[in-house]
């Protein structure tokens, strides 16, 4: 009789164990959208390889450049060419870096990309941790200039002869630039960063999201998602303010 009790009451214990255990759920990380028109296509960028001006030989350029890929790739609508590929294209070009619009877009059209993405680290300490980020967005001419690609006939006749409307003067100027300082020790940084990590987690982890403060390689991947954001929250701003073309053009 006893063992019979015995036996029950570990069955039960089993059973009370069972549901009490948390439940392993996963949770969908928030994704980055484009404003990009994906009718014929996601758009394709190639990002390069980042410069170091943060007064600290502990950057790895090459790791952070890799990082923006990765956020880059996660974006819906973007495509990005490997880093290796756009490193080959700027050896064959005999290109030691990317530092003005001409060489940005030389780059591009020589890689077919739409968009090349440059910038440099700004700041940066690994125990804090803090990252300063400054990035730019060039576009090859034509490429991801929303609805007004080309100048309609009414464009022509009314634009001033010395001036030349904004989507064309994209090919001098970055479409996008973000500028960011990520202090860890910023509440603000922090509640950013805890929101990235919903969903990029699996299982307890005794820092939960706060294991992205310890790592400054996670931490980086933070920074790289961030600095992507920000690029599409411009973009989305660029293409809100271009007006449509003319409805049926000028007859």
């Amino acid at each position: 009789m006893r063992a019979g009790l015995a036996i029950a009451a570990c069955a039960c214990s089993a059973v009370v164990g069972c549901q009490s255990a948390p439940r392993d759920t996963l949770t969908a990380p928030r994704i980055l959208t484009t404003p990009y028109d994906a009718s014929s296509g996601d758009v394709l960028w190639a990002v390069v390889p980042i410069r170091n001006e943060s007064g600290t030989t502990f950057v790895e350029r090459v790791n952070f450049a890799d990082k923006l890929v990765a956020a880059a790739e996660e974006a819906q609508g973007i495509r990005v060419v490997p880093l290796n590929r756009t490193l080959g294209a700027m050896r064959a070009l005999r290109m030691h870096g990317v530092h003005t619009p001409a060489e940005a877009r030389k780059l591009a059209q020589a890689m077919g990309v739409d968009g090349v993405l440059v910038g440099s680290v700004t700041a940066f300490d690994p125990y804090t941790p803090t990252i300063g980020v400054a990035v730019a967005l060039y576009a090859r001419p034509g490429a991801m200039v929303g609805p007004r690609s080309s100048l309609t006939p009414r464009e022509l006749a009314t634009s001033p002869s010395d001036s030349i409307p904004a989507p064309q003067r994209f090919e001098d100027t970055p479409l996008a630039s973000a500028s960011l300082h990520l202090d860890g020790k910023n509440h603000q940084v922090q509640m950013d960063l805890e929101s990235f990590a919903q969903g990029r987690m699996r299982g307890a982890s005794a820092l939960g999201w706060k294991r992205y403060l310890a790592s400054a390689d996670l931490y980086a991947e933070f920074a790289a998602y961030r600095t992507v954001d920000e690029l599409l929250a411009q973009e989305w701003l660029r293409l809100a303010r271009t007006p449509p073309p003319a409805a049926g053009g000028v007859r």
